[in-house]
């Protein structure tokens, strides 16, 4: 039987949650240039919260700059795009005060993987989008509530002491029935399955970050969000299924 404290986080999780997600419907909705000011919006708090962890001198002057570039790079032709925000990237970790290699890693991650999201949502559309980011929440509420209510053994406990296999399989099990429902092309096994990796994908940018943590020694990027954190806890596996997404994209595999 699972442990009444486990909830504690519940209401402040589901709370603002809620808040979130209805302005990411939104902004979806949207799209265009709504979608893509919220998206480097996102970048510039993402980045500031990185440019803390890795003690920048001016983290939110950085983040800033992060976001601006990928509004800029969102104009521009793809080989000029990917210069802008490599050089971003790099003038943000020369101005961090540890871990410059991953800091410059964490910066391009951030600003590669959200100005793939606006290319998708101009490429795929609202219900491609709608489908990436399902799966991404439909995993993370599958898995929450499966590893507290199942519990059991843990996936990676020298990172993510928290995950267990119970809601990691909860986790992709949830992906697939969605992806069997609705997405691009309008469902069926296939897309299933590639919802399943992309769960992974976006597993896997949760673990990514807990690890980035661990080696900064801070519990959380931030403290903006009631029982999330900050907005790079939030959206870490959001950038990990985004990055699969947009490879499955360019390979004519989802469209």
């Amino acid at each position: 039987m699972s442990d009444p404290r486990q909830w504690h986080d519940l209401l402040p999780r589901v709370l603002s949650g809620l808040a979130l997600a209805m302005g990411g419907v939104l902004a979806v909705w949207a799209g265009g240039w709504v979608f893509a000011a919220v998206a480097c919006l996102a970048v510039a708090v993402m980045a500031g919260e990185a440019g803390r962890m890795f003690e920048a001198r001016a983290p939110w002057s950085d983040g800033a700059l992060a976001g601006g570039a990928v509004a800029l790079a969102w104009l521009l032709p793809g080989l000029l795009a990917v210069a802008l925000v490599g050089a971003v990237a790099l003038a943000g970790a020369f101005r961090a005060g540890r871990d410059r290699g991953l800091g410059l890693v964490v910066y391009a991650w951030i600003m590669l993987n959200v100005l793939a999201l606006i290319v998708l949502r101009a490429q795929i559309g609202i219900g491609g989008v709608g489908w990436l980011i399902g799966v991404v929440v439909i995993s993370d509420i599958a898995g929450y509530f499966a590893g507290r209510v199942f519990g059991g053994p843990k996936f990676w406990p020298a990172i993510s002491p928290k995950k267990t296999w119970s809601g990691t399989l909860a986790g992709w099990a949830g992906a697939a029935l969605l992806g069997a429902l609705v997405g691009p092309g309008g469902g069926g096994a296939g897309l299933a399955a590639l919802s399943v990796l992309v769960a992974i994908a976006g597993q896997m940018g949760d673990i990514g970050e807990s690890a980035l943590k661990r080696r900064v020694g801070v519990k959380d990027s931030a403290d903006l969000i009631p029982g999330h954190g900050g907005l790079l806890d939030r959206f870490d596996a959001l950038l990990g299924a985004t990055a699969l997404t947009t490879l499955l994209w360019f390979f004519g595999l989802i469209s």
